[in-house]
């Protein structure tokens, strides 16, 4: 499973990190960093980031595979 961000569209709400911590977290500006950027997130870590990806308010996280 792949995940886009908008990077652009991000306005640094947490609710992402608050799901998903091992996958997604914001730096001390509340830019998004997305630790699997370009790479599949692991089965791990895969239901937390469906779960991130559905409570993103501004819609910046989409599943693409």
């Amino acid at each position: 499973m792949k995940i886009s961000v908008d990077y652009a569209r991000c306005e640094g709400h947490g609710l992402c990190a608050d799901q998903a911590p091992h996958v997604f977290s914001l730096d001390g500006e509340a830019e998004l960093i997305y630790r699997f950027d370009g790479a599949d997130v692991p089965d791990e870590h895969r239901s937390a980031a469906r779960t991130a990806v559905n409570v993103c308010p501004v819609a910046a996280l989409r599943v693409v595979s």
